[in-house]
Formats: C-alpha cells, structure tokens, sequence
C-alpha cells in the first residue's frame, strides 16, 4: 500500500473540514453523474462519500474502473456538503472528500447478492458467502453487540472478584440431557473424548479446589436437534461460586443483568426481580419460561364442568386429567377459516384437537355450546368474567401438564398473531421451584430435569427414595421476554446426598463411578456448598440486539441441519486418518 489510512471512513465529520485524510474500504455504491464520478465508501465504522473530479485527472480517470466491492485507499481533502445534499441520516452526511490520488487494493468479482440491509436473499447463500453477508450493517452491528456484551459481562465478574480460568475442551462423555459429539483419540487407541456440553463438573472441582468465585465465557456442545436459538457449538457465561445459597447467587445475577442493560441498552431494570414458581408458571401462562410482556392467562374449567356430560371432557375428568382454556377477546371476529388454522396447529403439536365456542352479545354459539349446559354456561359467565365479546379456546387432556403446555403454545402463537406483544418491553423475571425430576417413559426411569448435580431441597431429602416425582429441586431460571436466559442451582457437595440423586436416577454405584469416579472422590476432600448460573450468551446477544435469529448473532453459524455452507463442514476423513484412529465408517442404514 502507498497510501496509508489516517481515519475510518465512519468518522469523517465536519472536524476534519479542509483537512486532508486517507481512507480505505470497500466501494460500496458508485454512480457517474457525466461530470463528476461519486461513490460511497465503507468500513467497518461506516461510510463516506467520496467525489472523483475531471480536475484531478488520474484519480478521476481511475475512478472509472471501480465496481461494488473494490478494495481501494482513497486521499484527498474533506469539504463540507452543500446544505441541500446533506444526508442527515449518516454521521458522514454532511461531509465529502475530494479525491487527489487513488490506489486500487483489490477487485471484486460481482458479488451474488447485493451487500444492503434491504436486499433479501436466502439464508443459505448468506450463510455460504459469510464473509459478505458480514459486510452488511446489520450483521456487522450484530458483532459490535455481541463484543460489547462480552466485554461488560467480563468487566463485571472481574470486578466482582470471580476468576476466569479455562476448562477442557476434550473431556469424558457424560449424561447431560443431549448426545455428545465424541474424538477419538488416536493415542489411546479404542478411546474417546467427548466435547463438553457444559463444563458442569470441572467449575464444582474449581470451587472444591478452593478458587471460590470462577466464570469462563465458553465454548459449549451438544449434538442435538437444532432450531432458531440453538446451534451444535454455542457460547455460555459460566459462573460458580462457593458458600452460596439461592439468594446470593440470584444477587449477583441481577446485578449483572441492572449493569448490562444499562451499559448497553440504556436501560433501567426494576429490581428485584419478580419471582414466580414452576407449578405458577405452569397454571397461568402452560410454560415454565412464560412471556409476560401481554396477559392472556390460563382459565381452568374442572370445576365448572365437574357434572358434564359431554363425553370428551367428562372422559378427561374421570382420569384425572385437566380442562383449560383461553378467553381471547381480540379474536371475538375470528372466521371458521382462522378457527380450523388453530385446530390444525394443535394437532401438529400432538393435540387431539382444540374445543372452541364463541361468547358473542351475552350468548355462547358456535363449536361446543350446544353441549355446554345452562348452569355452565352461568359459571363460565362468572368465573370468565365475560363482559365483551370473545373466543373461547379450551384444551382437555387427561395429562394435565400436557394440557398445561399445549395451552401455553396456544397462547404464544395467538400473542404474535394478535400482535399483543409490547416489542420495546424488557420483561425478566426468575421461575423457582422446579422439579427435582421427570418421569421418562422411554427409559422407564426419573431423570434429571435440570442435571443430576442439582441439590434437592433440604425438606424434601426424604422423599427421594419413596417420592421422587415430589421432590423440589434448589434451581432458578432466569426468563427474558419468554426465553430462558440463565439456568443454575445450588448444588450438592457431599457424596452421600450425591449418591442418593443417582439412585433415584436409577444410577447405580458402579455406574456412577465409572461416569463420575473423579467428582464423588471429590467430594470427600472438603467440598464447600457452592452453587452457580450459566448464561445462553448468543441467546442473551439474540434477544437483547432483537435479532431474529440466533445465526445473526453468531460470525460463522451452522444451518438447521449443522452444516457449515461457507467452509463445506462436515467433510468426510481421508483413509489414513482413520486407519491412524482404528475406525471404519459403516454403511447407513
């Protein structure tokens, strides 16, 4: 390079009027207005327009030659736009430069798709030609967002007196709840390491080592179905700490998330935070992470059709089963078209239909209501408070959790639908109480519902043999606008408790030895209680940057079906590479 940059291209401004600067960039527009040739240049900081003129002849005669995409340094003298071709919408806007000298750093060939936030093209060909896509303002402000989280989420800890200190990447496959992704290791031959899907275990032996306050922003993985908000390799904030309880670690979250939110959104977080139990959560909103930016809540009708003879319901209550329904007001107009869409989206999720009926000028019409009896009809009235026209929704299973969450669905698919949802809200609040466990019909067994170092709560310790599915565990969520952000729990530190959470797990002594020898041992070294939190960064990125995909918040993402289209991954191993580990790929069957 002859020329070397002195400014950014973003930061051009009226303070270097007359001044001359050197700036280098992608050409990002060009246009040849016959006498003058124009274009706009773009960095990472922005863009500036630069104005070729016949006065200064190579440069303008270079000019000429630019396309989209061009690399160039461009030199020149700043001047001051005329007023009425002030673009006020760029901090450059109401500046130019006047091009004396020119170098052209690169071509570009026609790029597929054009570098604008307004251009639409597929995710599949953005995510092949990533390093355009990252060019685009947008994306590029996403890694601005995310570099800026990080670095406050590390300011933070540091200040709070927690240690960064790195875990393995290679490590032993453990059951955590997803696959792993396994290594074979070529010096142990027949071996494998697994690739952590959290480094779980390794932050409790840091706190039984003595280090007292840990936090790592990590690599994690877990080779599982994927979705919007999930990818194969995502990043945690991981945090551990010792002689905590509930209260300490929640402390220190919330002040966290006060800090965050107003280093980067400019916001001012209320806190405490609200609290609200799993089995609440469950019965109003049917979701442990409910959104509460709109209401919308849960109505339960057991009661009120306890006498039914309508054969589905009364088939429902005889089993113990559960009645639900949403009164939604904003859907009083709904058309049979819109009804049958909403049945259709109940069953896709495994319902065996959605019962509806309309409340419309005092009457109720329509779907049920010829089966819906005077006296009930009252109740609903009543206990509905119904003073305006409406569609009633309701969801009967003789599983009352699944009914619980089919309704929760419901009710986040008509708050989007409906557009109940206050956008500019920040909602967080904590969801406690969890279940220690959940009864896993394919495995025949409890397992974990968080993971199976979560201490259970102290007054329930002797449930855990006769009662597991009663058993409350000491964990807490952290829930932003619907989504989880942050899950942790106080965890158990003596290997006595330990060995009774495999047992419920139907986790035997032998077993639990071979998986976590090196924990339990552990523990009989002086554990401290200790308990901690771990954040979903690119999540937490996702939700606070109003991305609408985790993928926009992540340089170089994997697809739905975790493949990398940019770099071709995953690739197939050539024949000495596993001959090398003593593997052989067998045929699919």
């Amino acid at each position: 390079m002859k020329l070397k940059r002195t400014h950014h291209c973003g930061k051009v401004t009226l303070e270097q009027k007359d001044k001359h600067v050197v700036v280098c960039g992608w050409v990002s527009n060009w246009r040849d207005l016959g006498g003058v040739f124009f274009i706009d240049l773009r960095d990472r900081y922005g863009s500036v327009q630069v104005m070729f003129s016949p006065s200064e002849d190579e440069a303008y005669q270079q000019s000429k030659k630019l396309r989209s995409e061009f690399v160039i340094a461009v030199s020149g003298k700043v001047m001051a736009r005329p007023e009425e071709n002030i673009n006020s919408d760029l901090t450059t806007g109401a500046v130019e430069i006047y091009a004396e000298e020119m170098e052209i750093l690169n071509t570009a060939k026609t790029p597929p798709f054009e570098i604008k936030d307004y251009v639409e093209a597929s995710e599949d060909l953005r995510l092949k030609y990533r390093y355009l896509d990252l060019r685009r303002e947008r994306l590029r402000d996403m890694m601005v967002y995310r570099h800026k989280i990080a670095q406050a989420s590390r300011r933070f800890f540091s200040d709070e007196g927690f240690l960064e200190v790195e875990t393995p990447v290679l490590t032993k496959s453990t059951p955590e709840g997803a696959r792993d992704f396994l290594v074979p290791a070529r010096l142990q031959h027949g071996q494998f390491f697994a690739l952590p899907q959290s480094p779980q275990t390794y932050k409790q032996i840091l706190m039984m080592a003595g280090l007292d306050k840990y936090f790592q922003v990590v690599k994690c993985f877990r080779d599982e179905d994927l979705r919007s908000d999930r990818q194969p390799e995502f990043t945690q904030i991981d945090v551990e700490m010792s002689f905590v309880e509930e209260e300490d670690v929640i402390d220190v979250v919330e002040r966290f998330m006060e800090q965050l939110f107003a280093d980067v959104l400019e916001v001012k977080l209320d806190l405490p935070l609200p609290r609200y139990t799993y089995k609440e959560c469950m019965e109003r909103y049917g979701s442990d992470k409910p959104d509460t930016r709109f209401g919308l809540e849960i109505q339960h009708l057991n009661e009120i059709f306890s006498a039914t003879e309508f054969k589905i319901f009364r088939s429902v209550l005889d089993t113990g089963g559960r009645i639900g329904a949403l009164v939604v007001n904003e859907a009083a107009d709904f058309s049979r078209k819109q009804i049958d869409q909403l049945v259709e989206y109940m069953r896709s999720l495994g319902a065996g239909g959605l019962a509806h009926m309309k409340y419309k000028d005092g009457n109720f019409e329509g779907g049920i209501s010829k089966f819906v009896s005077e006296a009930e009809q009252t109740a609903l009235r009543s206990e509905l408070a119904l003073n305006e026209n409406a569609l009633i929704l309701v969801v009967a299973n003789e599983n009352g959790e699944t009914a619980l969450s089919l309704l929760g669905f419901l009710r986040n698919k008509l708050g989007a639908q409906l557009e109940l949802i206050d956008e500019s809200l920040h909602t967080l609040h904590w969801t406690v109480d969890f279940p220690m466990f959940e009864y896993s019909e394919d495995e025949d067994r409890y397992v974990a519902r968080h993971h199976p170092f979560t201490s259970p709560k102290l007054e329930h310790m002797d449930k855990l043999e006769s009662e597991p599915g009663e058993v409350l565990a000491r964990a807490y969520d952290l829930i932003y606008n619907g989504n989880e952000i942050a899950g942790g729990s106080i965890r158990i530190h003596t290997r006595e408790v330990q060995q009774q959470v495999f047992d419920a797990l139907k986790m035997g002594p032998e077993e639990s030895e071979a998986k976590f020898g090196f924990l339990l041992e552990a523990l009989e070294y002086g554990a401290p209680p200790h308990g901690g939190v771990a954040f979903g960064f690119d999540r937490l990125v996702m939700l606070m940057a109003r991305a609408n995909s985790i993928r926009d918040v992540i340089a170089f993402p994997k697809t739905a079906s975790a493949v990398g289209l940019m770099e071709n991954t995953p690739g197939p191993a050539d024949e000495q590479q596993l001959r090398e580990l003593g593997l052989k790929i067998a045929d699919k069957k």
